[in-house]
């Protein structure tokens, strides 16, 4: 009786293919992100916050710093505003992106009651890495349904990337968000952003503790233009 041989089979890695399966992962070189922030009109922030408010924990020290790739820098500056309130309360919707985020008063812009958005368009599609929003801090207020999303489409009907979403209870009919809400300091509210690619920014709100009305100081928005 023969012997029996049990023949294995190994894939063949091509010998060009080879150093790219082997090669570690080229890592982006980060640089800390530049901000610029206003001068604070009050100290600290409150302890309490009102009944119903999904509030983000009380932070200890200073913020931490966000590091993004390397060549990051501001895009939204003076760039084109629009808005669902296109005949604001108060003040033009180019104050928006005007550069100045002062808690004072003629540096905001208002819109009317209810869910109202902001929409910035960046003029050429672009890889964002942060989003900071200053909506009002003459005083400390939280608020609601802020949620930041991102698109190639300037009516937001397709392509839309959702990149914060503080609407827990799905209020706002865009999606159960998990991010929390926050206080409004001289700081804004800084958003990490990975590199969602996008020509429109549209920030959404849904009125504060203060009163239903809306309200954006400044937007800036950071990134790198589309590759």
């Amino acid at each position: 009786m023969k012997p029996m041989f049990l023949r294995t089979c190994a894939p063949v890695v091509g010998l060009g293919l080879l150093p790219l399966l082997l090669a570690p992962a080229i890592e982006v070189p980060k640089e800390p992100l530049k901000l610029q922030l206003p001068k604070p009109a009050f100290k600290g922030t409150p302890k309490h916050a009102p009944p119903g408010v999904n509030l983000e924990p009380a932070r200890k020290g200073p913020r931490p710093v966000l590091m993004v790739p390397k060549g990051t820098t501001l895009l939204s500056k003076r760039k084109r505003v629009t808005s669902s309130d296109p005949e604001p309360i108060i003040g033009e919707l180019s104050l928006v992106t005007d550069g100045s985020k002062e808690a004072a008063e003629g540096e905001y812009v208002e819109l009317g009651p209810g869910i109202q958005w902001v929409q910035i368009d960046l003029g050429k599609p672009a890889a964002i890495h942060a989003v900071v929003i200053w909506h009002y801090h003459i005083n400390a207020r939280i608020y609601h349904d802020v949620s930041v999303q991102v698109s190639n489409d300037k009516k937001f009907r397709k392509d839309v990337k959702t990149v914060f979403n503080s609407d827990h209870d799905n209020s706002s009919q865009r999606g159960v968000g998990k991010d929390k809400e926050y206080w409004e300091t001289h700081e804004g509210k800084l958003i990490k952003v990975n590199g969602a690619v996008g020509r429109y920014v549209r920030i959404y709100s849904k009125g504060s503790i203060a009163d239903e009305l809306n309200h954006y100081t400044e937007v800036e928005i950071f990134g790198k233009p589309a590759k």
